[in-house]
């Protein structure tokens, strides 16, 4: 037999076809056996086996009556697009995370008569507003927007929370088009506006923002994400066609994006000049996410930009950053150009203690996954993962890694939804599988590498069809298993309770800083089994203009206990403790050990 010479690329496509083209010198009939062979193992049969995910839709009957409005009235304001993201965090520290939701505003033109959509258009004299949730810790939810003081009224798109006073309780960052918003957590249930005396209000379009102390000085830092150059009274007007459409981003100029320095004194310096984040040609900044990339210790910065090049800022841990995307490999698409990045995280998909990176992206563009190489560089993992083929026809926006079977293994959620509300008209004869109203794709973690697309019923949370935009997650109920809450544009949004009847065991960390920051973002845990190893970091906002639950959940399989939980905070503390027992809500005070929560009772 000749010496085989071959070249097996693996490309995977939307629906599921996988291409194997092969090169080389074998014989017709052993290429042949090599093809079915190779397709075989890509099959979704072969490999761990994945469990079949079930959710179901309880927003309405958990107490949420919320609509988004994007003030739309026919006349296609480029603002009408993003939509807008959502915040899990426990504000009055009752053990019961509580729900944080953005809303947009009325646009000119706007009325019954003119908007396509006249069941969302104001009721009565109160504007839309952004909303606040109480957790009742019965599994419904009370909304306390009045009382708190949170219901702002400008065109909102984005939060994050971070106790940046490092007074016990969580504070709320609002982005809008116009002045940004500070709110301070009381303690008492309600907020105070501390926009001004912060130095926060940036006036440009804010999209993403998150908080993270990038100096480790035990002080919240906070970058805002800023789009693009806009005013309602200049928005262009395009066509396709004969069809009117919003106009692409590539019609605006950039905005440069914010870095704010805790001051320790309840304000902020922008130190993004000084920091090394400026650029000569501004980004289109829409999702950012901080962490550890490169495991020295420090929190690296990632943002995703629309039809300009992501970046990975590299902490070099003396107040300065570099943008290191294009020479790592995160900077572009295949095939060498910008692409319309919309949401971002990290996190370990094949459980190596390194963080990799997820994009979403534009129609026609695929999602993307980067692994983590170790070596400082990463690598486009995402065909051979089996996870961008899909995402071909759809828009994606909210995206996390998300372990929501409990297996030990991170999952991928994406949140897809179009900008064009005539995508249908605008795509026939091209790619009539576009749509405006999409489906969410959760992809299970097969625990070799690769993800298979869930399935779901008709009557599952992951059968809806939405324009979906944020997405964020949590335990909500408690029960030892991760819910995940989707705001959809100009719509509903939808709550989807996981409910997995699996066996596998579970912990739930809750950092809680001393010399650290006090709410531990920027922490590492390190979970080990007799099985596997994990990795998760606090983070505050991440996906797309959304805040998951800060509280770390693991899945241990069918792991009891963990033989080690390893805590690495950012002031450089490292504490170890062996054989946790499993399926619980721990609490982690930095020096002071790590016990159960009493707050939290489970409930299954």
């Amino acid at each position: 037999m000749k010496k085989i010479n071959s070249v097996l690329i693996l490309s995977t496509f939307h629906r599921g076809v996988n291409i194997l083209w092969l090169t080389g010198n074998l014989p017709r009939v052993f290429r042949f056996v090599l093809c079915v062979i190779a397709l075989l193992n890509f099959s979704p049969g072969n490999g761990s086996a994945a469990t079949q995910p079930n959710f179901t839709e309880v927003t309405q009957k958990a107490g949420i009556h919320f609509q988004h409005t994007d003030g739309r009235s026919g006349k296609r304001y480029f603002v009408e697009t993003l939509g807008a993201g959502a915040a899990w965090f426990d504000y009055d520290r009752d053990g019961d995370i509580d729900l944080y939701l953005v809303n947009g505003a009325e646009l000119p033109g706007m009325s019954a008569d003119t908007s396509p959509n006249p069941s969302f258009v104001r009721r009565g004299t109160l504007p839309p507003t952004n909303a606040l949730y109480r957790n009742n810790g019965d599994g419904t939810f009370t909304d306390v927007t009045v009382h708190a003081g949170v219901g702002d009224e400008r065109y909102g798109f984005g939060c994050c929370v971070g106790d940046y006073d490092n007074d016990g309780f969580s504070d709320l960052y609002v982005t809008n088009l116009g002045q940004n918003r500070l709110y301070h957590n009381n303690g008492d249930g309600t907020f105070t506006d501390a926009t001004t005396i912060a130095g926060v209000g940036d006036e440009r379009w804010g999209t993403s923002a998150a908080f993270a102390d990038y100096d480790k000085d035990g002080n919240l830092d906070l970058f805002v994400v800023n789009y693009v150059k806009y005013e309602l009274e200049d928005n262009p007007v395009c066509h396709r066609g004969e069809l009117r459409v919003y106009c692409p981003p590539s019609d605006f100029e950039g905005e440069p994006d914010m870095l704010y320095r805790n001051n320790g004194d309840g304000t902020f310096t922008d130190v993004t000049k000084e920091a090394g984040l400026s650029t000569e040609t501004p980004g289109k900044g829409l999702g950012a996410v901080w962490g550890d990339y490169d495991n020295d210790g420090y929190p690296d910065l990632f943002v995703a930009n629309d039809t300009t090049a992501d970046m990975l800022y590299r902490n070099r841990g003396d107040g300065t950053f570099m943008d290191i995307a294009l020479f790592v490999g995160v900077a572009l698409g295949a095939k060498g150009v910008p692409l319309g990045g919309m949401g971002v995280n990290f996190g370990d998909y094949d459980n190596d203690d390194w963080l990799d990176v997820v994009v979403t992206n534009f129609q026609d563009d695929p999602n993307h996954l980067f692994h983590n190489d170790t070596d400082g560089t990463f690598s486009d993992a995402t065909y051979a993962a089996k996870f961008g083929g899909e995402s071909l026809p759809y828009v994606g926006w909210g995206v996390d890694f998300v372990d929501v079977d409990n297996d030990g293994y991170q999952d991928l959620f994406v949140a897809n939804g179009h900008i064009y509300d005539n995508a249908e008209a605008i795509n026939k004869g091209i790619n009539a599988s576009s749509t405006y109203a999409q489906r969410n794709h959760l992809f299970i973690n097969r625990r070799d590498g690769t993800f298979s697309q869930a399935s779901a019923p008709s009557d599952d949370g992951l059968s809806l069809n939405k324009v979906s935009r944020g997405a964020a997650f949590g335990d909500y109920d408690n029960d030892g298993d991760l819910d995940i809450f989707i705001t959809n544009s100009n719509d509903k949004p939808d709550l989807l309770r996981n409910e997995d009847a699996h066996s596998n065991h579970w912990l739930t960390i809750e950092t809680v800083g001393t010399q650290s920051n006090r709410d531990g973002i920027g922490t590492r845990v390190k979970i080990v089994t007799d099985s596997v190893s994990q990795i998760r970091e606090v983070k505050s906002g991440s996906s797309y203009l959304s805040q998951s639950d800060m509280r770390l959940h693991f899945g241990l399989g069918e792991a009891s206990v963990a033989t080690l939980v390893e805590i690495q905070w950012p002031s450089g503390l490292i504490e170890r403790f062996e054989n946790v027992q499993a399926d619980r809500f721990l609490r982690a005070v930095e020096g002071n050990g790590l016990a159960e929560d009493g707050r939290r009772k489970t409930r299954k």
